[in-house]
């Protein structure tokens, strides 16, 4: 029986890196993502380019309908799967009182509810020889109260608490679950532009996004509940831990008003493939 890496977001930046990864190692691959051009072009290339099978499917997975009609696909064509990479996630990042209602609650639906969604549908499509290896993007900035993004940072909090139990729950059933922790990603021009804002601080934290997709694989095979990708961003991380909420919170407020301004003075649309991960 053949069986299937499933990776949401799969025609963003670092969903196409990951897909990149895992059929460098032999992986077949299940990919779906919002528009059909973009996702079969990344599906064809990484066929032709790694020699592994490589099906999709489009999905909008803040649509409950979609994802249910995704998986009556998966149903159908008997897949099953040894691994689940949710990338899939949107910010629409800026002061809370500035963003439409629409817009925070596309946050919630993409980032949280997608991704509890698919990764309990997976578990029946398990490959029974293998372990079950699953991947939750979550961010730094989910260690963080962070004001401007508050809605991203808080449902990436979620997604590394959610991470960190069902780690431990599934454990004993043959199932790891891996939080990847990013901080600063060029994965696309929004990305690029928020790192440009912050200087110094915004490109020493900012990763390579294929180093990164390669070590997270690695860590998400060795069962590892949390990767956190360089050595400055693991620093961060353990400092925040010293520092009360309320202090960090009131720094970051001063930090990412200052460089908000300096990367959006010309309006852009979010991508809603990949996130857009903070820099702190």
């Amino acid at each position: 029986m053949k069986s299937y890496v499933l990776i949401t977001g799969a025609s963003g930046g670092l969903g196409k890196a990951f897909a990149a990864e895992c059929a460098s190692r032999g992986w077949n691959l299940f990919l779906t993502d919002l528009a059909e051009q973009p996702l079969a072009t990344a599906a064809t290339g990484i066929e032709r380019l790694y020699g592994v099978e490589v099906l999709h499917h489009t999905c909008d997975l803040t649509d409950a309908a979609s994802r249910e009609a995704l998986w009556q696909h998966i149903g159908r064509s008997r897949l099953s799967f040894h691994m689940l990479i949710n990338v899939a996630g949107i910010d629409y990042e800026g002061p809370f009182d500035e963003r439409k209602v629409d817009e925070l609650c596309a946050i919630v639906r993409l980032n949280i509810e997608a991704t509890v969604d698919t990764t309990r549908r997976i578990l029946p499509f398990r490959d029974p020889a293998r372990t079950l290896r699953i991947v939750n993007v979550s961010s730094l900035a989910g260690y963080y109260p962070m004001p401007i993004k508050a809605v991203y940072a808080a449902s990436k909090r979620f997604l590394l608490d959610f991470s960190l139990a069902l780690n431990q729950e599934l454990r004993a059933g043959g199932v790891t679950v891996t939080a990847l922790c990013p901080a600063g990603m060029p994965t696309n021009p929004i990305c690029i532009r928020a790192i440009d804002a912050q200087g110094f601080a915004g490109w020493a934290t900012t990763m390579n996004v294929g180093d990164v997709a390669a070590r997270t694989v690695d860590m998400a095979l060795a069962g590892r509940s949390v990767y956190v990708p360089g050595a400055v961003n693991q620093a961060l991380r353990w400092l925040g831990a010293l520092v009360p909420p309320s202090v960090i919170a009131f720094v970051i407020n001063r930090r990412w008003r200052e460089s908000y301004r300096k990367s959006h003075s010309v309006p852009a649309r979010p991508q809603r493939s990949s996130p857009e991960q903070a820099s702190i």
